[in-house]
Order: structure tokens, then sequence, then C-alpha cells
């Protein structure tokens, strides 16, 4: 494993306790005119990401958040419904809402479903940036079943061999319970590389390792000021990546009648006020319905102590899927979440427009 490049004292983080983060967060969202179960959901999803470390889609998303429900793009008090249902498939109107309401209450119905039937799909219409998919996967895997969300999203990564913006990062995650332990949690995007690693090598002013990002005709760079789109996920083999986020494609936005990824307005503006008709998909599985809880217990441990027994390269340590994550939740719930200077900024000035108290340490919150 590659060692984290080295980050100057100007660009240390600043510490906030776990509690005092979530607190903050509801109350910024519900300031902002999100009603409680959307600011209940928003702010749920966003510490998932910052828990396990996902930094990318945790707490910094809190100011675009803002913007988007006090600009109008994203309604802070929908009213979602289920528009259609047959056997075990569900379809979720989203009402605009905020795509992590709209991914809880997609995940709620289809683990209601699965009781019944043994499996559970939903797919969303109508939605909006939901964040880390892992975070709706889990809901099923705290359940008692299989859980996997997905959704697409705007246009940055360019196909294999591509020359433009194509797919979005278009992200897949699956949840699977683990009898006395934490879910085995695969949570990815089907791009090389997150575009928040790319603002974190040009802040340090680092080359890019080799054909993760390309410049505006497609050819790589390794200079992150050159980057207009990502990679898929695979190298010379991007294909693969590719056809991995078309599979996603398919399932969000073909099957809900919902954008293609080219179709969406980018997340970050400039119209920020026209609602993005995103679509999702989530599904949950009931184990029992294929065999029997103690043989499928007993394979999950089976799998999982030959997979963490397995012998690992020199300087390196073969983990499973979430190994790292629940160990940096794990030391986080210690020291607390660290906020990049940027989103500590922003988080000031939240502070400040809403009458509330930053959640850092050295504001007497810890």
């Amino acid at each position: 494993m590659k060692p984290t490049p080295a980050i100057s004292p100007s660009h240390a983080p600043r510490l906030a306790p776990v509690d005092d983060l979530h607190r903050f967060c509801k109350q910024v969202l519900a300031s902002a005119g999100a009603d409680a179960a959307t600011a209940d959901a928003a702010s749920g999803a966003m510490m998932h990401a910052s828990r396990l470390g996902v930094d990318s889609h945790g707490v910094r998303l809190l100011q675009h958040y803002v913007t988007v429900l006090t600009r109008g793009r994203v309604n802070g008090r929908p009213r979602m419904k289920i528009v259609g249902e047959a056997g075990a498939v569900a379809s979720l109107d989203a009402d605009h809402g905020h795509g992590a309401l709209a991914a809880e209450t997609a995940m709620q119905h289809a683990i209601k479903i699965a009781g019944q039937f043994g499996i559970g799909a939903v797919g969303i219409r109508n939605t909006s940036h939901f964040g880390p998919a892992g975070a709706y996967a889990i809901m099923a895997a705290e359940a008692g079943l299989i859980g996997i969300a997905m959704c697409n999203s705007d246009s940055f990564v360019r196909l294999h061999d591509g020359a433009e913006r194509f797919h979005g990062t278009n992200p897949i995650a699956c949840a699977v319970p683990v009898s006395g332990s934490r879910p085995w949690l695969l949570d990815m995007a089907t791009s090389a590389i997150p575009y928040n690693r790319i603002h974190l090598y040009r802040s340090l002013g680092l080359k890019l390792p080799e054909g993760i990002a390309s410049a505006a005709g497609g050819e790589d760079t390794v200079d992150p000021a050159d980057v207009e789109m990502l990679a898929p996920l695979g190298g010379a083999f991007g294909f693969k990546g590719a056809g991995l986020a078309g599979l996603v494609e398919i399932f969000c936005a073909v099957l809900t009648g919902m954008k293609l990824s080219p179709e969406i307005a980018p997340m970050g503006g400039p119209d920020l006020e026209t609602p993005r008709s995103m679509g999702a998909f989530v599904m949950a599985i009931r184990p029992e319905a294929f065999v029997d809880a103690a043989t499928f217990e007993d394979g999950m441990r089976r799998y999982l102590t030959a997979l963490r027994g397995s012998p690992a390269r020199k300087d390196g340590a073969v983990l499973a899927p979430g190994d790292r994550e629940w160990a940096e939740a794990d030391r986080r719930a210690i020291d607390g979440i660290p906020v990049d200077p940027q989103t500590a900024l922003e988080f000031e000035e939240l502070a400040k427009r809403y009458s509330l108290s930053p959640p850092f340490r050295e504001h007497g919150n810890a």
C-alpha cells in the first residue's frame, strides 16, 4: 500500500467530535428549510461517509446541500410516494427531494417487500444527489439482508478510449450481513479515482498516478491542473469500468425513465434552481430465501476467514471490503472527524448565518 502524501501544517484539518458534527449538520439543514426527515437522512448519509473515512461524500457536502435547498433545486419538504408496485418490484417518486431521503425511503420499502418475496427492488424517480451509496446498502445488512444501492450522475468520466465526458462516476454499493461482526461492505465508483482526489493532489502540488485522468482531448495527464475528465476504472482495461458504469446507467436511468448522465445538469451549477430529475436503484435480498440462516452464516464466516488469512505481498495487507473503513470509524469515534480547512471555513460561515455553534473541539464541544 502506497503511503498517503504528507499534508502541510497550513492544510491540516480541524477535528470535530462525531455527535457534535452530526448535530451541527442537522441543525444547519433544518435552518436551510429541510423538514425533519430530510435533515435526518441527509445528515445521516454525510456522517456515514465521514465516520468511515470517505470524506469526498461526507460533511464537505453540507454547504452544497444548503445551496441547492435554498436555491430551489432540491425540495426540502417532499411528498415521496410509491407510484407503482408489482410483486417484488416497486417505483418511488421522490418529488425532487433530497437523494438521501429518497434512497432511505426506497430501501425501507425494498426490505419490506423482501420480507414477503425474498427479494425487493425499488427504482427511484425524480431524485437528486444521494451521497454515499453504502449508507443505503448497509440499511439492509443491518436488517439481516443483502443490500445493493446505485445511482448515475452527471457526466464526468470518459469511455474507454473516449475523448469526452460521458458517464457519471456511477457508484455501486453492496452490504452483506456477517453474524457477530460488522457487514461486508463494498462501496465503489466506476471511475478510476474520485474527483475529490484530484483536488487533493492539486492542493499538495503533486503529480497524479498514470492513467487515471485525462485532459480536454482525452489524453492521459498527470497534472491535476489539466484534468478535464476522469478515466474509467481498469486502466488499460478500462472497458470493464465503462461497462460497469453502463450497468448503473441502465438500472438507474433507463429502468426509471430518468435522465442519462450526459443529460443531467452539472452538480456544481450554474443552474442550481432547476431539479435534475435523477434516478437511482436499490435492492434487498433475504438470504433465507435461498439457503437456511446457518448455512449462509457459515459460508460468510468461512469466506472471510480464508480471505483475511490469505498471504499478503511484501509491505501489503489483505483486507475484506469494509475492513479499512470500519477501522477508520473506530479511530474517528475517539479522535474526532477531520474537517478540511475549506469545509471548516464554510462551517464557520454557516454557523454565523444560522446563529449556531461550530462543531469543532476548540469551541469547547469536547
